[in-house]
């Protein structure tokens, strides 16, 4: 069993999880444009749920003896989802959060196999839970995202009655 191993990727884990949710509220904070009511209340829901998900990750984190990184040093250090821009709009948002999204799954799926390596089956649930979070939250905000085509906005006007 490598424990240490799995214990650095909860430490990864922990860092992105951190660092998605400071950009999430960030741009809760700041969005604006035509979708900001939408794009507001789904950022608060979504980093509101970040913010329950940073204490659970410090409390397992702990039940090892570990301490859990909780200064910006060695959350940046840990992280790999990339700081908020400023200037971006609401579109660019959207795009940010998707991406971050993905980016979660991945440091969340290498944190798994650590897991699994590790025959630790409690740290592979949490870790399930949290993957199935980020599934629906990048479907949630690409779905945001999709634009309709001029074709598939004939046929709609074309299938409604006269």
């Amino acid at each position: 069993m490598n424990t240490r191993l799995m214990i650095r990727k909860l430490h990864n884990v922990m860092a992105d999880t951190y660092a998605l949710y400071l950009k999430t509220q960030n741009y809760h904070w700041n969005v604006t444009g035509p979708q900001f009511a939408s794009l507001h209340l789904l950022f608060e829901k979504q980093y509101q749920e970040l913010a329950l998900a940073i204490d659970l990750l410090a409390e397992h984190l702990r039940t090892f003896q570990e301490r859990a990184p909780g200064t910006f040093e060695e959350l940046n250090a840990l992280k790999s989802i990339q700081d908020g821009d400023k200037h971006a709009d609401g579109d660019e948002m959207l795009q940010h959060l998707a991406h971050d999204q993905h980016v979660m799954l991945s440091t969340l799926e290498k944190a798994f196999a650590a897991a699994k390596a590790a025959d630790d089956e409690l740290t592979m649930h949490l870790l399930a839970d949290r993957m199935a979070v980020h599934k629906k939250n990048a479907w949630m905000l690409e779905s945001i995202m999709v634009v309709p085509t001029v074709q598939q906005t004939i046929i709609r006007h074309r299938k409604r009655p006269a």
